[in-house]
This record gives structure tokens, C-alpha cells and sequence, in this order.
């Protein structure tokens, strides 16, 4: 799996929402599919609900005759039509998404299907049963969740170690220099459990661009004019704190603000893959240019100085005790 990943939310832009993301159609998705090979990117992320299935239908017509090449993730749980029953994790939701998915991208596995979030309607037991099922019949290769809250995953995996079935193997989760929140709780439980991090929106939602900095207007596309439905909070003090900090690494490595933020996840514990997205082929090679280099220790120190969040409840309580109740450990440079 290698460590970046390419996000098809850009590809088919099938409502206003994913239009803010972008538009790809099936010529340019081949072009950027072959960017991302001869890079060595393998892994590929989209979900059902991506377009209404569009990004699916756009990326399986793009990777005809590539398949044995990459890896394809999808997700399902959101609502995907308008019936009582398209949606959440249960038995039949779930084998009408996945048979769906496979149908729109025209293969006949998917290599990591995500449960897209925690249905608390449907008991655990259940999904998991089915999912197994899926792995068991050869649809499904490994099974991932995301967005999970700690218990939600801890109970996930307990009950597939019970009964001896799949377990989630990886998380994909939020985290970003301006969203830290995953290394409270979850980045732990990913260590000791061993569930890898596929992380989305490296770039904060679009707010570590470069575009975006003290007394700019927002880009006229873009997806922060849609924060207020979907997307992460960021205190705009916090943020320009932030991006002031990943201003002065850049003068220093000669590298872009994305490359920053993204080069600074590589270094993380439990992160094994990022997923970036891009509208078209230099956004992509821009990216790709985030691989391949290591920010210095120091470096690290002053974003992490920088973009640390206020710590809850019981973390910083366990934090003054750290000879019992351990950081993750230090990421050698």
C-alpha cells in the first residue's frame, strides 16, 4: 500500500456539492490514473455516495485494462436512494451497496471496503457478520471503517475477535495540522489494536492550500463555502497561526504549503496511507512532490508547536502520569 493514496471525490462532480470539489470526467481521470501509477501510487479511494456513484462509474471506465495495478477503496452506511432501508449497516443495505459498487466499477472485488460511519440502529454483530460474509465469498479483500469514535471501533473489533470473523484492519480518519483531534484517543487505540490510519483531508478542508491567509478572500471554488453544512471547524486565529508556522518551513525547505502539511503526516505514528485529491494534473504532481524528502526535526517541533489543540478530558489529566500512561512514541526523523 503506498503511503499517498488518490481521492476520487473530484471525479464526476454529479451535484453542487461535489462540484466544489471538481468535475473530472473519464479522459482526464485516465490521465491522472497514469500520473499516479508511474509515481507509484496504488490505492485508490472513492465511495457510493461520491457523485451519487458518478466517481465509481467515471474511475472504473478509467482503469479498464489496469486492475491487477492498484487497489480500490470504497465506502458505504450513507444514504445511497430514498428508500427506508438505503442506508446505515444492515444486511441488506450492505449487500446491495457493495453489489452496486462492484457493478458501477466494473470489477469483481473491492480490495478495502470502509463502513463510511457507525450505524448505532444496526447491532454491531450484525454488519460484521455481513461484512464477513463479503470477505468470505471473495467480493471483499480487507474491511476498514471511518469516522468511528473510539468505542465504536474498540467494540467493532472485540466482537470480530469473539466470533473469529474479518476485523477492520483501517481507520480512515480526519487529521491535518489544524484537525489534531484523532491523536487523543484514536491515534492510542490504533497503535495498540494495530488499525492503520488512511487519513482524509490532509489539507484541512481546503484551508491548506496556500490560498488561504490572513485578509484573503476566500478562492471563489472551493469547499470551505461549504463548511458550515459538513466540514471541520477551525478557529480563523488558530488557523493563521498555523499556516504562519508552515510559511516559515517553507522558506526554509523551498517546498510549497501542501507539501508541508502533508510531508508532516507522513512523519505520524499509525498513518499508513494519505489520501490527496486534485482538480487536475499539476495539483496532482504538486502533491505527489509532498513524498521522496523529511522535514527536520526541528521543523516538526515548530509545527507541532504550532497547531497544538487544547487537550480534553482525560488526556491531559493521564499526560501528567506519562511513566504509566505513555505518548505515542517519538517518530524518528
Amino acid at each position: 500500500m503506498s503511503s499517498l493514496s488518490f481521492g476520487l471525490a473530484t471525479f464526476g462532480g454529479g451535484s453542487e456539492f461535489f462540484k466544489a470539489w471538481g468535475s473530472t470526467g473519464v479522459k482526464e481521470a485516465k490521465r491522472l490514473l497514469g500520473l499516479c501509477l508511474d509515481a507509484g501510487i496504488n490505492v485508490f479511494d472513492t465511495a457510493d455516495i461520491y457523485s451519487d456513484g458518478l466517481s465509481e462509474e467515471v474511475f472504473g471506465q478509467a482503469m479498464r485494462g489496469k486492475r491487477n495495478d492498484l487497489l480500490i477503496s470504497t465506502k458505504a452506511n450513507f444514504r445511497f436512494g430514498k428508500g427506508p432501508n438505503d442506508i446505515g449497516s444492515s444486511r441488506y443495505h450492505l449487500i446491495e451497496a457493495c453489489e452496486g459498487s462492484l457493478k458501477r466499477l466494473g470489477t469483481d472485488r473491492i480490495d478495502i471496503y470502509h463502513m463510511h460511519g457507525f450505524d448505532a440502529l444496526t447491532p454491531v454483530e450484525e454488519a460484521l457478520y455481513t461484512l464477513d460474509t463479503l470477505v468470505r465469498s471473495g467480493k471483499v479483500r480487507y474491511i476498514a471503517c471511518s469516522n468511528f469514535s473510539g468505542w465504536h471501533l474498540m467494540k467493532s473489533l472485540s466482537v470480530s475477535e469473539r466470533h473469529g470473523w474479518a476485523r477492520y484492519v483501517s481507520h480512515q480518519v480526519y487529521y491535518s495540522l489544524v484537525g489534531r483531534d484523532y491523536e487523543a484517543e484514536l491515534m492510542p487505540l490504533a497503535l495498540d489494536q494495530k488499525v492503520g490510519a488512511m487519513v482524509w483531508s490532509p489539507l484541512g478542508w481546503g484551508r491548506l492550500t496556500g490560498k488561504i491567509r490572513r485578509g484573503q478572500p476566500l478562492p471563489k471554488q472551493s469547499r470551505l463555502h461549504l463548511t458550515a453544512e459538513m466540514g471541520p471547524p477551525v478557529a480563523q486565529d488558530y488557523l493563521y497561526q498555523v499556516v504562519d508556522a508552515i510559511d516559515e518551513v517553507a522558506k526554509e525547505t523551498g517546498k510549497t504549503v501542501p507539501q508541508i502539511a502533508l510531508n508532516w503526516l507522513l512523519r505520524k505514528p499509525t498513518v499508513s496511507t494519505i489520501v490527496i485529491g486534485a482538480r487536475n494534473e499539476e495539483q496532482l504532481k504538486q502533491n505527489i512532490a509532498a513524498e521522496g524528502w523529511r522535514l527536520t526535526p526541528e521543523q516538526v517541533a515548530k509545527l507541532d508547536e504550532a497547531s497544538a489543540p487544547p487537550i480534553p478530558y482525560p488526556y491531559w489529566h493521564q499526560r501528567q502520569f506519562v511513566d504509566r500512561n505513555p505518548l505515542p512514541p517519538p517518530v524518528a526523523q
